[in-house]
């Protein structure tokens, strides 16, 4: 899940979610200009940018699954189903080392992310 918030508000927006979510053990755990990346057990899975940082103002819905192959799939439909391609199944090492997502944008342009942080043994042995 992520959110768009003007970006003056950025730093207090994460500083309250911090506060907000600590209670789940969230903690900023990624920063890129603009974006910060929330999350527990070493997963960053709430996502706070700046709506200068979203292109066109899109949305970014993310969604987890368990496996690689899951992710796969999932891009193949939303493909099937009439979305445009915004990023190929495979790994993003720029976030995660498990980090293993697919992108598409769906009829409105909303950047819709499916991701999975399983390790690369985990996903060859399935």
């Amino acid at each position: 899940m992520s959110i768009s918030v003007p970006g003056s508000k950025l730093d207090e927006v994460v500083a309250f979610y911090v506060k907000a979510l600590e209670p789940l053990r969230y903690v900023e755990m990624m920063r890129f200009p603009g974006v910060v990346g929330l999350g527990a057990d070493g997963v960053p899975d709430f996502w706070i940018g700046t709506q200068e940082s979203a292109k066109g103002g899109e949305t970014h819905i993310a969604f987890s699954a368990k496996e690689r192959a899951l992710v796969n799939s999932f891009h193949a439909a939303a493909l099937k189903a009439g979305a445009e391609n915004n990023g190929d199944p495979g790994p993003r090492p720029q976030y995660t080392p498990t980090y293993y997502s697919a992108y598409a944008r769906d009829p409105m342009g909303n950047n819709v992310e499916v991701v999975c942080h399983c390790p690369e043994e985990a996903a060859k042995s399935q």
